[in-house]
């Protein structure tokens, strides 16, 4: 694809090292600490992390985190990673809605930043997860359905209009 790409998946590998190393690792440039705690915070980290025993410097095992939490870190390592490409497949499943919110709102300055030119892919079946959007293709199995922006498709009455109001159905 291309050189500066990241992929987050729904289960991000994080490593046995402390918080501060699994969110530098794999960033080519000398990361200071604020840099790190810069991409936590965008990324709604940087509040759990300081409550760990340990803060940044806390290592990170299985036990410790829930899948929101090492979701989050991935997060702000793809950010100080700063691609050109960022791939997000289901990265942001097991978020809580404030959570997830607030990362949609990093990620939409992220992809409009003036200076580069960025794009974020989505790849998410929580449809609140991709509504801002600038391109929707909705898939069924492995074929393309149909493509456009949110209130396009709704107008639509195809099948993300469906999907659409069977989500919202489910929430009322």
């Amino acid at each position: 694809m291309v050189e500066r790409e990241n992929w987050l998946c729904r289960e991000p590998r994080l490593f046995h090292t402390d918080i501060s190393s699994n969110i530098r690792y794999g960033c080519t440039l000398n990361i200071s600490q604020e840099d790190v705690e810069w991409a936590a915070k965008q990324a709604s980290a940087h509040d759990f992390i300081l409550a760990l025993p340990n803060g940044y410097r806390t290592l990170v095992d299985d036990e410790l985190l829930s899948g929101g939490q090492k979701q989050r870190i991935a997060i702000a390592r793809a950010l100080l990673r700063d691609p050109d490409v960022l791939i997000l497949d289901e990265a942001t499943s097991a978020l809580d809605a404030e959570s997830e919110h607030n990362i949609k709102g990093v990620l939409r300055a992220f992809r409009r930043d003036l200076k580069t030119m960025r794009t974020v892919i989505v790849i998410a079946h929580r449809l609140s997860t991709i509504q801002a959007a600038d391109r929707i293709v909705v898939m069924d199995s492995g074929s393309i359905m149909e493509m456009g922006n949110h209130r396009e498709l709704l107008h639509s009455g195809g099948l993300y209009a469906r999907l659409a109001q069977r989500q919202a159905d489910a929430v009322a």
